[in-house]
């Protein structure tokens, strides 16, 4: 059976100074699927753009930002992961320099810049599996990551991954 996943973009905005990652807290919509947890900016691939284009397209809609530089820091596929247990294959990004400035809320909730070193902590509210890629996203390694996080009722199953 052919692997037919949603494509997706997760992109993680880095302040100047390389501390801090703009997160939405995903608290506005009762019934999202992320209701109450922390999370970088992005969404649905549409059928007309390539995954950078998606990127810029997420991060002004839900950011009111431009990227200037993008850095694609890998891929992961999400079997399982959706509500109806659809499969995700996600392109992960960092942000490194941008324009614009942030509205304090969108439509998904609120926008917070957080320290990366509290989001490796795991002290905030994440998707479960968020705490075994996202170590990758920040980590100084240049190589790219490449990974399989099969899902199953809300719970990642296993992770593996390959660094290029």
């Amino acid at each position: 059976m052919p692997y037919t996943p949603i494509l997706a973009t997760l992109g993680y905005v880095l302040s100047p100074d390389r501390r801090s990652v703009l997160l939405v807290h995903r608290n506005a919509r009762p019934g999202d699927l992320h209701l109450g947890k922390y999370n970088g900016m992005g969404g649905k691939l549409e059928a007309n753009e390539d995954v950078v284009a998606g990127m810029r397209r997420e991060l002004r809609e839900e950011a009111q930002l431009e990227a200037l530089e993008l850095n694609l820091r890998g891929t992961i596929s999400w079997p399982g992961f959706g509500k109806h247990g659809e499969d995700w294959l996600g392109f992960i990004f960092t942000i490194p320099r941008f324009s614009g400035e942030p509205p304090a809320t969108n439509v998904e909730g609120s926008l917070e810049w957080v320290a990366i070193e509290r989001l490796l902590a795991g002290d905030l509210p994440l998707w479960p599996g968020d705490r075994l890629f996202l170590p990758l996203v920040f980590s100084d390694d240049g190589r790219q990551f490449h990974g399989v996080m099969p899902y199953h009722n809300g719970e990642p199953v296993s992770w593996s991954y390959s660094l290029i």
